[in-house]
């Protein structure tokens, strides 16, 4: 009999059996009191209601890992017909049921399958994921009655098992009638090298660094490697197995070496055939999935000429076997491969390469593969990579981004023609710009590279790095592969890729310090320098906004502020610890863990999941899949860059760094019109290297929607009378960065500094992360308005040093802020300046004067007698101008000035 003590044990049970019964309501089951039970070893017990469990007797032992021992039940199966079928189970467990309920986790039990004519199989039955209702798997059946046997494991009860016809991933119309524009071409290999490259690739291996390299590969496939073979057994991936086979593969290829060569097809073939994942799906299983198929697709290509017609089909058909287990599917149209799991190895490296091996004896695969690639991601990432940065972030984009360059190589060396567009050998300077001098990066985007303990290490995607500088033959991406340590692991890899004659050049001096990343991902990052040692005294800040939101690890951070002098100053405060979690979707991709502005209306909703308004920009799971859809969806809108520029400074000119970006259409319906402009002022001084000027300029369509202008940081903030001091310390050097808020005066607005929960917290929402303190400052005007206007000066300066003194006045159009020597004049308002005005340059000490939202065309500077002493033709979308000034007073006025040619 079932006895339960535990109330809740009893409901949750009651829950669960409920749960089962009505999401198999289409499905064919078959409960266990129709199973023939072993009486030795199991037995049925009474659950809620008419539910019936089969389980272990107490004295009986486990059996799902032999294949010896009579089966626990065996259910006579009748289906419709032969084919491919799901298989669904039903189980409850004993273990853990208090911590079930409490923590929501259990220990993961497996059951034993087997059909007739197959092989046992070990499945997930119940485990912290799907919990009770789990998919088995996949299954071929040759005819339509089945005796199902299973064997179960201890403390856990079965109450069914299911069956439903597999129905594939539906291919769109295109894909079935598309014919490849690139196809293979006859003749072996394909993969990675062709009858072209083939005798460059092995004329390099023993010359610069390739030798290294060609010595641990031969070492490698020089090894035995020890896998014992048995059809009737399953096996769990192998790395190193799929490695040794790789080497040996190209071993072949290099030297000839038949021995070698059999010994790959050998091993990878018994591989393929005793390889088995099962259901799991945790831990992005499909990564293992697809590194199976591409290595199976390697050996097949390399080594075509070992292949028998036995051979070849039995990869094919493993290699496709394995390949509907994948997230995308097969036919690989389940999810997109423009955004999300899609856009990674399954089919940029994966599928496509099988794809090509297998192209002579099935075209089909690479038919729906080319289609995905060619007509899909390649225009899609032609239009986004006019702005040379990733819209998954620095660590997503930069894991993506490698398997985009996979593809990229893959046809190319196939074809000897590249399909994508030249815009993708400029995008890997985006992070040669966002590295920062303590080894870590600016922050873009959902970061795994980020810990919660916050300690710096060198960030690192040597792979990508890899591809990306022998694809534009690069010698600075070079520099940085070998900054990121090389690729020691995967020696075959380097050596397909790798030109010994390409010589590193580690300066960057070469490249300009600041970079603005266009309309489609809009964003400035300015630097002072390019001293990525830990002790630098560089200035590095980032300000983003316009353009379009891309979802996924894509935050809802338009207009974010970034700031790293001698550590982050200020900038986001989010940890990406598990992707879709309340905490993840609430606070560590939302507006209110960046430094930006914010604006809260009560009855905005709420999507994707999310429980709180933080009052950002809108927060969107969504991604467009054609250019098209991206340029004419307002939801993807994410606002506009109204201004980029950038000048060095020189002789002539001082330099500055200058972005605005109208952000309206970021944010929801609750705001009218909202710009930010920042000027970063590189002031080529020690103590105090760089100065940035924010403004922003915000009109909600209620005055009652309240405004929190917000920066985040990760040290405690001094708050001042003008504003705040932030700091942060690197290798016991420590920085500061003082912030002086003009607009609101403080008399005018009130300022809140959250800490610790309190900072990671959404309105009311308490998030409770395992990490240090961060904290929170928000700013909010004391009245309630409409529009509202924030003008605020950060200083970067070095410990105990006095910042520069900071005066303003405002003025039609306009704000005139001094700091030191730098006279600037910014927009006061989301326009532009069109109208004539005077500047005063005070005799005290030489000006530059920076002028900016300046409307596009001729402006004229004429001094106090009207002489004009400079024209300049502001350009559209710049919208600046810089000058060394004397003392004086200045008319600058919109125009172009003619002469009379008579006087």
């Amino acid at each position: 009999m079932y006895i339960v003590n535990n109330s809740k044990r009893l409901i949750l049970i009651v829950v669960w059996s409920l749960w089962c019964s009505i999401v198999t309501a289409q499905q064919l089951q078959w409960n266990v009191d129709k199973a023939a039970v072993n009486r030795h070893t199991a037995e049925l017990v009474k659950g809620p209601g008419k539910i019936r469990w089969a389980v272990l007797k107490k004295n009986s032992a486990a059996t799902t890992d032999s294949s010896q021992t009579p089966a626990d039940l065996t259910f006579s199966v009748s289906l419709p017909r032969a084919g491919t079928y799901e298989m669904i189970t039903c189980a409850v467990t004993e273990q853990n049921l208090d911590s079930l309920v409490k923590h929501g986790k259990v220990e993961t039990s497996h059951i034993k399958i087997q059909f007739p004519g197959q092989r046992p199989t070990k499945r997930i039955v119940f485990d912290s994921w799907n919990h009770s209702i789990q998919v088995a798997g996949k299954f071929d059946l040759s005819t339509p009655r089945q005796q199902v046997k299973i064997w179960l494991p201890k403390g856990i009860r079965l109450q069914y098992i299911a069956f439903k016809p597999y129905a594939p991933p539906a291919a769109p119309a295109a894909a079935q009638q598309y014919k490849p524009t690139v196809a293979p071409r006859p003749g072996r290999p394909r993969l990675w090298l062709n009858e072209e490259s083939l005798p460059v690739i092995k004329s390099r291996l023993l010359t610069g660094e390739n030798k290294a390299a060609w010595e641990k590969v031969k070492a490698s496939a020089r090894q035995p490697f020890t896998f014992a073979f048995d059809p009737e057994k399953e096996v769990f991936y192998n790395a190193a197995l799929e490695q040794a086979a790789e080497n040996k593969a190209f071993y072949y290829l290099m030297t000839g070496d038949t021995a070698i060569g059999r010994q790959a097809v050998e091993l990878i073939t018994h591989y393929l055939t005793m390889l088995e994942f099962g259901n799991v799906k945790y831990g992005d299983i499909t990564r293992e999935v697809g590194r199976a198929i591409y290595t199976g697709a390697l050996v097949y290509d390399w080594c075509y000429a070992l292949l028998d017609p036995s051979t070849k089909q039995t990869l094919r058909y493993h290699m496709m076997r394995q390949a509907r287990e994948m997230e995308i599917g097969w036919p690989p149209f389940d999810n997109s491969a423009i955004n999300g799991h899609g856009n990674e190895a399954q089919v940029n490296r994966d599928l496509l390469a099988m794809s090509i091996a297998i192209y002579d004896e099935d075209p089909l695969p690479y038919q729906y593969t080319a289609y995905i690639i060619l007509e899909q991601l390649v225009p899609m990432r032609k239009f986004e990579y006019t702005s040379p940065r990733h819209n998954q972030g620095v660590d997503y984009g930069a894991y993506r981004f490698g398997w985009e360059m996979h593809a990229a190589w893959l046809f190319q060396r196939m074809t000897g023609h590249p399909v994508f567009d030249d815009n993708i050998k400029k995008l890997p300077y985006w992070w040669l710009y966002m590295r920062l001098p303590d080894g870590t990066m600016l922050h873009d985007g959902d970061m795994f590279s980020v810990r919660a303990h916050r300690l710096a290490s060198y960030w690192k995607q040597p792979q990508t790095m890899l591809l990306c500088y022998a694809y534009a033959n690069n010698p600075i991406l070079k520099a940085e592969f070998e900054r990121e340590g090389g690729l020691p692991d995967n020696p075959v890899l380097f050596l397909l890729v790798n030109d010994p004659a390409l010589k590193l050049y580690t300066s960057l001096a070469s490249l300009p310090l600041t970079q603005s990343y266009g309309n489609v991902i809009g964003g400035m990052v300015a630097r002072t320098g390019w001293n990525n040692q830990p002790n630098s005294n560089d200035v590095i800040a980032q300000i983003k906004g316009g353009g379009y939101h891309f979802g996924n690890h894509q935050h809802a951070d338009a207009g974010a502020l970034e700031i790293y002098y001698h550590g982050m100053q200020l900038g986001h405060i989010g940890l990406y610890l598990s992707y879709g979690t309340p905490y993840d979707f609430n606070f560590n991709k939302r507006s209110v863990s960046h430094s930006m502005m914010l604006a809260i209306d009560p009855a905005e909703p709420l999507l994707f999941r999310t429980k709180a308004n933080d009052g950002g920009s809108r927060f969107s799971q969504r991604f467009p899949v054609t250019p098209q859809e991206t340029k004419t969806d307002p939801w993807f809108n994410y606002g506009t860059v109204a201004s980029a520029a950038y000048h060095p400074a020189s002789a002539e000119e001082p330099g500055y760094s200058y972005f605005k970006a109208d952000l309206t259409a970021a944010y929801s319906a609750k705001m009218q019109q909202y710009t930010r402009s920042c000027c970063f002022l590189d002031l080529g001084r020690d103590d105090v290297p760089a100065a940035i000027i924010l403004t922003d300029d915000m009109t909600t369509v209620q005055a009652s929607f309240k405004k929190y202008w917000q920066v985040t940081t990760l040290q405690q903030p001094v708050q001042t009378s003008t504003g705040l001091v932030l700091h942060n310390a690197v290798n016991g050097i420590a920085g500061k960065t003082y912030m002086n808020m003009l607009l609101p005066a403080p008399e005018n607005r009130q300022t809140e500094i959250l800490s610790g929960d309190s900072a990671t917290s959404t309105f009311g929402h308490p998030y409770t992360v395992s990490s240090p303190v961060v904290y929170r400052v928000m700013v909010s005007p004391q009245t309630a308005r409409q529009q509202d206007r924030f003008l605020t000066v950060f200083q970067m300066a070095r410990e105990n040093v006095t910042p520069l003194p900071v005066s303003y006045y405002e003025a039609a159009q306009r704000y005139v802020i001094t700091i030191g020597n730098r006279i600037v004049v910014m927009a006061s308002s989301s326009g532009l300046i069109d109208a004539a005005f005077e500047l005063l340059v005070p005799g005290d000490q030489p000006y530059e004067v920076v002028m900016t939202g300046l409307a596009p065309g001729f402006w004229n500077m004429q001094d106090s007698n009207g002489k004009i002493v400079s024209t300049v033709n502001i350009a559209a979308g710049e919208n600046a101008w810089s000058f060394h000034a004397k003392a004086g007073t200045y008319k600058i006025s919109p125009g172009r000035p003619y002469r009379d040619i008579r006087k």
